[in-house]
């Protein structure tokens, strides 16, 4: 299991923070997902991969930032 941390720029409230953590929370390989607002950013704990957790990042509406 390991823990990934993912840049999300259009973060910016409560509805946004639900909207990602209903999304990624409902995959069979996520154990934890945490959404912080101030930072931007997604952090995601588990085995699903870094495509299937984009996928559903994108899913809520929201694109992740390309490092």
């Amino acid at each position: 299991m390991s823990t990934r941390t993912y840049s999300v720029p259009e973060i910016s409230c409560g509805h946004c923070k639900s909207a990602i953590e209903g999304e990624v929370g409902a995959l069979a390989e996520v154990a934890t997902v945490t959404v912080d607002i101030e930072a931007k950013t997604v952090t995601v704990e588990g085995d699903a991969s870094d495509a299937t957790i984009h996928a559903a990042i994108e899913e809520a509406g929201y694109d992740v930032a390309t490092v």
